[in-house]
C-alpha cells in the first residue's frame, strides 16, 4: 500500500529529520511509527500526504509514485488526525464531518447518510450531536469526532499524528479500544504516531522504532518486545518488559471458547487485567493466529505469584 525508499528529509536550517528510510506499510494494517522526541515521527508521517515535501528518495502508494498524484485528489484519500482535533469551532458536528464530502461533490442525501452512520459507529448518538458544536463537547467526543471527520470520504489510508496524548488517562485508554474496534469493522490501513509504547503494542499490526532520524527496528510487537534489535530498543521498551515478565504461552490451555475476546500474546498485563473485568476467559493471538485460551484464575495466581516476587 505504502512503501518507502530511501527518502530521507532535510529542513532548510540544515535539521536533518529523516536519513535514508525504506520500509513498507500493508494493506489494512495498524502501523506504529514510535520514538522519543525529535527522532522524525512526525516528520515521517506528513511525508505520505504531502505536507512537508521530501528532499530525496521516493514514497509509492499503490505503486505509484506520490509525486504524480493531484496533490488535493491525494489528500482527499487520506484521512488525517491530530492530537489539537482542530475541528472548526463555527462549524456544527455534521458540517464539520461533511467538509470533504462536499468537496468531493457528494449528495446531501448521501452525506446526511454517512454522517448518521459515522457517528452511530464511534458510540456518538447522531441525532443528538449533529447539530451541536464543538464547544459543546468533551475532550473525548471531539477527538471521536475528528476520526470521524477522517472517515467521513472514506479513504483508503487514515493519518494519525499522536491523537490521544493530550487525553486524560481514562479518555485517552477508552479511545485506544474504540480505535481498536472500529479497525476490526473498517480496515483501514491506519499510520498512527506515538511516543508511549504501551499505546503501540496495544495498537499495532507493526511497530517502527525511529531514531535521531534512522529507522531502529520494524517488526510485530512480539518482535520488538521480545527480539530488540539492539540496547537502544531493548531499553526504549523495557516498560513493557517489566509487565511482561511472565511466559503467558505457558499459561495457554488449548480448550477454545468461541466466543471468548480476542487479545494479542504481546498485550500488556495491565491491559489483559482490564479485559479481565469483563470476562473469565481470553482467545490469545500471536501473529493473527490463535494459539489457546488464557483463563482468569490462572492469570491472576501467576500475577500475584510474580508480584510477591517483586518483578511486576
Amino acid at each position: 500500500m505504502i512503501r518507502f525508499e530511501h527518502v530521507k528529509k532535510t529542513f532548510n536550517d540544515g535539521t536533518v529529520a529523516i536519513k535514508d528510510s525504506s520500509f513498507d506499510i500493508k494493506a489494512g494494517e495498524f502501523f506504529v511509527i514510535i520514538g522519543p522526541s525529535g527522532c522524525g515521527k512526525t516528520t515521517t508521517l506528513k511525508t505520505i500526504n504531502r505536507l512537508i515535501p521530501i528532499s530525496d528518495g521516493t514514497i509509492f502508494i499503490q505503486d505509484k509514485k506520490i509525486s504524480a498524484y493531484d496533490i488535493n485528489k491525494l489528500r482527499w484519500n487520506i484521512g488525517y488526525v491530530l492530537q489539537q482535533i482542530a475541528l472548526f469551532p463555527h462549524l456544527t458536528i455534521e458540517e464539520n464531518i461533511a467538509i470533504v464530502p462536499e468537496l468531493k461533490k457528494w449528495s446531501k442525501a448521501a452525506i446526511m447518510h454517512r454522517v448518521t452512520e459515522l457517528l452511530n459507529m464511534v458510540g456518538l448518538e447522531a441525532e443528538k450531536y449533529r447539530k451541536r458544536y464543538p464547544h459543546e463537547l468533551s475532550g473525548g467526543e471531539q477527538q471521536r469526532v475528528g476520526v470521524v471527520r477522517a472517515l467521513a470520504a472514506d479513504p483508503d489510508i487514515i493519518l494519525m499524528d499522536e491523537p490521544f496524548s493530550a487525553l486524560d488517562p481514562i479518555s485517552r485508554e477508552k479511545l485506544q479500544t474504540d480505535i481498536q474496534d472500529l479497525q476490526k469493522k473498517i480496515k483501514k490501513t491506519i499510520v498512527f504516531v506515538t511516543h508511549d509504547i504501551r499505546e503501540a503494542v496495544k495498537l499495532a499490526d507493526r511497530i517502527c522504532l525511529m531514531k535521531e532520524g534512522n529507522i531502529v527496528q520494524v517488526g510485530t510487537p512480539e518482535e520488538i518486545i521480545h527480539k530488540p534489535a539492539n540496547d537502544f530498543v531493548r531499553t526504549f521498551t523495557k516498560s513493557v518488559q517489566r509487565n511482561n515478565t511472565f511466559d503467558l504461552k505457558r499459561l495457554i490451555i488449548e480448550d477454545i471458547k468461541n466466543d471468548a475476546p480476542h487479545v494479542a500474546i504481546s498485550t500488556s498485563t495491565f491491559e489483559l487485567l482490564r479485559r479481565f473485568k469483563t470476562t473469565d476467559q481470553l482467545i490469545i493471538t500471536e501473529n493473527d493466529k490463535v494459539i489457546g485460551t488464557l483463563t482468569k484464575d490462572m492469570f491472576i495466581d501467576a500475577f500475584i505469584d510474580h508480584y510477591e516476587k517483586g518483578v511486576v
